[in-house]
């Protein structure tokens, strides 16, 4: 597929998806989401990979959905928003989250309305201290969609969620870290080098185990603690057997850096 809405590119492990139209603080319109969805079908059968970067152009993260491109005028017949989360939204939410990799979000900018739960999709966010976060939804008379209900009261709890999705007010990225939402907001002139030194930590790190680590924390919420309890004794004894276990004991035992290879 030849990009015309975002950038992408795998080097040594590390994929680099940048939502790119600046002009219109990279908000979708469909043609974005169909390379969206292409690259992130890459990355994830790509055994080479193994971390993801999610950012954006210029000085915006995303602001959404474009209405223009789904633009309804007075009187005309109403498009389906529905039918748009199901087919685009909730698809790269799931895909995202079901990466056999770590998926670091470094949102340089607003993150707003889709634009703002997209990046809580992500198993790591970094942002700008100039960044900000914004649940628009209440001003168009619409809910909180690609998982924004089921992302903020876990992250923040019910109360700052409702807060945030029924008053509709900018939240700073500072104030996004110290509520939990966030893993960390940084200096905006350091957010690229220090998204870049997670990735490649990442990048030599033992990725299976790291992946199982997501799918085990995400699927916490939902289970009681026998049936957690019980994933992890599975995840364990699959773990034991890689490659990059033996290679983390005999690096312990060698007293060396490890070697991962993601196996």
């Amino acid at each position: 597929m030849n990009y015309e809405n975002i950038l992408f590119e795998i080097t040594d492990g590390i994929a680099q998806l940048t939502l790119n139209r600046p002009d219109k603080l990279n908000s979708f319109t469909q043609a974005m989401h169909d390379e969206v969805r292409h690259a992130v079908n890459k990355v994830g059968g790509d055994k080479s990979v193994r971390v993801l970067i999610l950012t954006g152009a210029g000085r915006g993260f995303c602001a959404g959905q474009d209405l223009s491109d789904r633009a309804v005028e007075p009187g005309a017949r109403a498009v389906d928003l529905g039918d748009s989360v199901e087919k685009n939204y909730a698809p790269l939410v799931l895909a995202l989250r079901g990466l056999p990799m770590p998926v670091i979000c470094a949102v340089n900018g607003v993150a707003a309305g889709a634009g703002a739960n997209l990046a809580l999709a992500c198993d790591i966010v970094l942002a700008a201290k100039s960044a900000s976060f914004v649940e628009v939804f209440c001003k168009l008379g619409l809910i909180p969609d690609t998982g924004g209900t089921y992302f903020l009261p876990r992250l923040i709890g019910s109360a700052r969620a409702m807060g945030l999705t029924m008053l509709g007010e900018k939240l700073s990225a500072e104030k996004a870290e110290a509520w939990g939402l966030i893993w960390k907001a940084v200096p905006d002139e350091e957010l690229a080098a220090e998204t870049m030194a997670m990735a490649r930590h990442f990048a030599t790190a033992p990725t299976k185990g790291l992946a199982f680590t997501k799918q085990a924390l995400y699927a916490s919420p939902h289970n009681t603690l026998q049936q957690q309890l019980t994933l992890e004794c599975g995840m364990m004894s699959e773990l034991g057997r890689t490659e990059d276990y033996r290679e983390g004991v005999a690096a312990f035992m060698e007293k060396r850096a490890p070697q991962f290879q993601g196996k």
